[in-house]
């Protein structure tokens, strides 16, 4: 994942930004708009007690910084509701991420629909309809990227 600055190029986000990034564009406030750096760095200043800047944020989200304490990550997977072993385990923050991946899809509403359509279905249908996809998906993948 790679982070626009005009200043010095592109910045290619380590994995805790890439990490901490993800939750801000999967996990949102109950209008479905992300969070601002403003609303979750208050929010861990209030759970910790300690300085939690809004710019101390930014750096961590895109890669600027990237050692914060111990209680920062605590209060940032609090705020995110995800257990701290998001940013603590590798093996751990992938299965995560995988389960947060899901619920941002789900959160589009064709997604929501055809996956609430599914429920239901025999194995051979889940089958079908998975083959479906990957039909669907291959052809797609070929109109963005044509074979030269």
């Amino acid at each position: 994942m790679a982070e626009s600055n005009r200043e010095d190029g592109p910045v290619e986000l380590s994995g805790l930004a890439a990490r901490i990034e993800a939750l801000f564009h999967t996990v949102r406030r109950p209008d479905r708009e992300q969070y601002t750096n403003e609303e979750v760095a208050r929010a861990c200043r209030e759970a910790t007690g300690e300085s939690f800047s809004t710019t101390y944020l930014w750096q961590l989200r895109t890669g600027r910084r990237d050692n914060p304490t111990k209680r920062h990550l605590e209060a940032l997977a609090q705020f995110f509701q995800v257990p701290p072993a998001y940013f603590f385990d590798e093996r751990q923050g992938a299965e995560i991420a995988k389960e947060l991946a899901l619920l941002g899809a789900l959160r589009d509403a064709g997604v929501r629909s055809l996956a609430l359509r599914a429920v239901g279905l025999s194995s051979e249908g889940l089958d079908t309809v998975s083959e479906l996809i990957d039909v669907i998906a291959r052809r797609d993948a070929a109109r963005r990227h044509p074979a030269p």
